[in-house]
């Protein structure tokens, strides 16, 4: 009894902890540019850049095909690539987008969305792109350990009814926000497949790629920007990369079955570690097992169906079981290594990593993709000042300042993964048994407590849309 006391009185604390950084970066904050709850989408909102002037001369900014010389380029047309393409497209700059293959891609990561991340997409003007693509609205999360369970809903009374978070396959919404990008007649989406960045004088001025049809060229831009996400072969040349693959995520989909509870996120704390159940679509719910460690049981040869069915289809909820083993049976199980990153720049001139390329967390949360659109909104306006990228005294220097822009938001969603994915994994030590059931007991306090994560996980971004922005 004396140690659950004192386990619980730990987690406390460590709630505690993270509500006094929210506060931290509360007083703070300084004034920015977000005004209102919903961003205008008027010129009087995106200002219009006149276009940078190129000396046709200048090796640095040559025609391309008729495009004209690009103000910036952008190595990845994933989520973080084609978000950034539309915004600075809509800006005015001329975007060069080369991405190794632009056909819908089937991932099982980079599907769920939280609260924060939609509102980033409004402030952006993506919003749309989860629209016509089956998304499904999440308005919290279950959770479930030893039979019990508790249901987190998103602290959203203040905001507009369509407001919350968002679920939909990863392809659909990529190739919506890549069509989206295409109809700028400014950016330009080009298939193919980056070797190296051009490097001249410790400043990057474009890109080697070898187009779809295997032709050798060479891009310019005054600005590069790496988006090729996790796998990403071009960041170590702009940082040095310290990846840790602390689990897997095994992938099933569900087919028409009915979570316990509709619109919500389902977290199961089993044995040996969590379980995610997520909508997909109207008819599909998502499964991703975490499988801790770096080595999986075969799929090829059976371990893992056989896995699946005894070691983890007994701990998941009575209402999936039957939609669960059936998924085992379809055989389509797939894997993602689940990576963790920390952003560790070394600044360059005429160059930045974003995205997966440039900072993951575990995925337990589900903010790899608000860390990525709130890092897209920082670089926008850090940009909107220049009318011309090729100063490039200026451009560093106003770029030097989003390392320490984006940390209060990437760092608080990075340190809060890695945490709760400790805590929520199962261990053979009792007082880590007891740290996990206290830290489930707390979360089903009442909605206040889930506030303070929901806030420290800026999972719920109203902090950042109320009239400022985290120094």
């Amino acid at each position: 009894m004396e140690m659950l006391v004192i386990d619980h009185y730990i987690v406390g604390t460590f709630l505690a902890s993270l509500l006094g950084v929210v506060l931290l970066y509360v007083l703070r904050r300084r004034n920015g540019d977000v005004r209102a709850k919903f961003p205008r989408e008027d010129g009087d909102y995106f200002a219009t850049h006149d276009a940078s002037p190129c000396d046709s001369g200048n090796h640095d900014c040559p025609p391309e095909n008729g495009f004209g010389a690009a103000d910036v380029i952008i190595v990845g047309a994933g989520v973080a690539g084609a978000a950034l393409a539309h915004t600075l497209g809509k800006v005015g700059r001329r975007v060069h987008v080369i991405e190794r293959d632009l056909t819908e891609p089937d991932r099982i990561v980079g599907e769920l969305l939280q609260p924060g991340g939609y509102l980033k997409l409004i402030e952006l003007g993506l919003e749309d792109c989860v629209e016509e693509i089956d998304a499904q609205r999440v308005l919290g999360y279950a959770m479930f350990i030893d039979g019990k369970n508790t249901r987190l809903s998103y602290p959203l009374g203040k905001f507009h009814s369509d407001v919350a978070g968002r679920s939909f396959h990863n392809g659909r919404f990529i190739q919506r926000m890549r069509g989206k990008a295409a109809t700028l007649p400014n950016v330009r989406l080009e298939q193919g497949t980056v070797t190296s960045l051009i490097e001249e004088n410790g400043t990057i001025k474009g890109v080697h790629y070898k187009t779809k049809a295997g032709q050798e060229l060479e891009a310019f831009a005054p600005l590069t920007i790496v988006c090729d996400g996790c796998f990403s072969n071009l960041r170590r040349s702009l940082c040095k990369p310290k990846v840790d693959v602390p689990s897997h995520f095994v992938g099933l989909a569900l087919e028409n079955c009915e979570l316990p509870f509709a619109n919500y996120g389902h977290v199961i704390l089993t044995d040996p570690s969590p379980i995610l159940f997520y909508p997909i679509s109207s008819t599909e719910v998502r499964c991703l097992v975490d499988v801790p460690g770096q080595k999986l049981p075969s799929i090829a040869n059976g371990e893992m169906a056989k896995y699946l069915k005894s070691v983890v289809a007994p701990q998941i909820p009575p209402q999936l079981h039957d939609a669960f083993i059936a998924a085992i049976e379809r055989g389509n199980i797939r894997t993602m290594p689940n990576r963790s990153m920390p952003a560790d720049p070394q600044p360059t001139p005429g160059a930045l990593l974003l995205g997966d390329a440039f900072n993951m967390r575990h995925p337990i949360t589900g903010g790899g993709m608000t860390v990525a659109l709130s890092d897209i909104v920082i670089l926008r306006d850090l940009l909107k000042p220049l009318h011309n990228l090729h100063d490039a005294t200026a451009l560093y220097r106003h770029l030097e300042s989003f390392y320490t822009l984006r940390k209060p938001t990437a760092s608080t969603i990075n340190t809060l993964a890695g945490a709760l994915y400790k805590v929520f994994c199962a261990s053979p030590d009792e007082a880590r048994k007891e740290m996990r059931e206290a830290c489930f007991d707390y979360l089903s306090l009442g909605e206040w407590l889930y506030m303070v994560l929901a806030d420290c996980c800026c999972l719920f971004l109203h902090l950042n849309v109320s009239g400022s922005e985290p120094d």
